[in-house]
C-alpha cells in the first residue's frame, strides 16, 4: 500500500514483507544520519550496527523493534524484526515518526541557497550535504538530556543519560541486546531525589527532572500545547525550573522542530566557531549574534552543521 499526505513524502508499506519504504526528500543523507547517529557508544536509545539502526518504539499497546536501512533505490526501508503491527495504521505511525525522527519534512533548499554564498556556511553545507537535524521526538526525553547535559562533558551526560534509562525504563530483548524506552513522567513522579544522585545527578538536576516529570504527568505540560505557538513555547519553556535559555533552545530545535532555535551558549557551537574563525579563544556573545544574523530563520540548521563540523 503507497499513501501520501500533505505534512511528509510518499511512503508504502508491504504487511507480507513487513517493511516500510519511504522516500526521502533529495536533499537527504542516510550516511550522514547514521555518523551522527553513532557519536557516542554510549547511546542507549538506538543501536547502529552494519549501517542499519535498530529501535524500540511503542504506540498504546503495541511494541517493536524496528531496523532502518538505505536500499539501492536510495529509499529508506524499515523492517520489523520483533513483533510487527497487523494494523496499517500503525505501519503508518512508525513511518510518520522516522519521517519526524530525521526531519525529512523539512525543505532544505532556502537553507541551501542562502548558505551557498556564505564564507563560512559554504563549505560545511558541500562537505555534509544532506545533513538534516536528526531530532528527539518525544517531549520529556527532549528536555530531560537537556537537563543532563547543562554543563558537563557529551560522554559523562550519555553515563548518566544510560544510567536513567536501564533504571526506570522499559525494555525488550531480542537477538541477544537489549533495547530501551525512555523512562515516561508517571514513572519518575515517584522517583525520590536520592535515588537519582546515586546515577550521578547533582541535587538540583534531580529536582528539575522530577519536577519536569510531575508537569507532563499532570497534564501541564505537552508537546502539542508548545508547538501551537512557538514563541510562547519559549517562555514556557523557560519558567520550568531548571530550563533556561540554552536547554529551551535545545528543546525547540531537537524536538519543537523550531528552525530559529539558536542555543547560543553552546559550548559545541562556540568550540566550531572558533575553530573556523582561526580563533584562540571563543567568540564573545555578541560577535555570535552578529554572525548569526545573517542567518535568520536558519539557526537551528547553522547551528547543527557547526557542531558536525567538530567531528569532521
Amino acid at each position: 500500500m503507497t499513501t501520501r499526505n500533505k505534512d511528509m513524502h510518499a511512503f508504502n508499506f508491504d504487511q507480507e514483507l513487513e517493511q516500510i519504504t519511504i522516500q526521502p526528500p533529495r536533499e537527504f543523507s542516510f550516511a550522514e544520519t547514521l555518523h551522527y547517529l553513532k557519536r557516542s557508544p554510549a547511546e542507549c536509545m538506538h543501536l547502529v550496527d552494519d549501517e542499519k539502526v535498530y529501535k524500540l518504539l511503542q504506540f498504546k499497546e503495541r511494541t517493536m523493534i524496528i531496523k532502518i536501512g538505505e536500499n539501492e533505490e536510495g529509499n529508506i526501508q524499515v523492517d520489523f524484526v520483533l513483533d510487527a503491527p497487523e494494523s496499517a495504521i500503525v505501519y503508518q505511525q512508525v513511518a510518520e515518526y522516522i519521517v519526524e525522527w530525521f526531519d525529512l519534512r523539512t525543505d532544505l533548499k532556502p537553507f541551501y541557497e542562502m548558505a551557498e554564498w556564505d564564507p563560512l556556511l559554504s563549505e560545511l553545507i558541500h562537505k555534509f550535504s544532506g545533513l538534516r537535524v536528526i531530532g528527539v521526538p518525544d517531549l520529556f526525553e527532549a528536555l530531560c538530556w537537556s537537563v543532563i547535559g547543562q554543563q558537563v562533558n557529551l560522554p559523562f551526560a550519555y553515563t548518566v543519560k544510560r544510567r536513567f534509562v536501564e533504571a526506570y525504563g522499559k525494555s525488550l530483548e531480542w537477538n541477544g541486546r537489549l533495547f530501551w524506552q525512555f523512562p515516561d513522567p508517571q514513572t519518575i513522579t515517584s522517583v525520590p531525589v536520592e535515588e537519582l544522585k546515586k546515577l550521578q545527578f547533582t541535587g538540583r538536576k534531580a529536582e528539575y527532572i522530577i519536577g519536569i516529570a510531575e508537569l507532563m504527568a499532570n497534564g501541564h505540560l505537552s508537546k502539542q500545547s508548545l508547538l501551537e505557538d512557538l514563541q510562547q513555547a519559549e517562555k514556557t519553556l523557560m519558567s520550568i525550573r531548571g530550563i533556561g535559555p540554552w536547554s529551551a533552545h535545545y528543546v525547540m530545535m531537537r524536538c519543537l522542530r523550531d528552525p530559529s532555535a539558536f542555543p547560543i551558549g553552546d559550548a559545541g557551537l562556540q568550540n566550531a566557531l572558533k575553530k573556523h574563525l582561526g580563533r584562540q579563544t571563543k567568540p564573545a556573545p555578541e560577535e555570535i549574534r552578529e554572525l548569526f544574523s545573517h542567518w535568520e530563520n536558519w539557526e537551528a540548521y547553522a547551528v547543527f552543521y557547526l557542531w558536525r563540523s567538530l567531528s569532521s
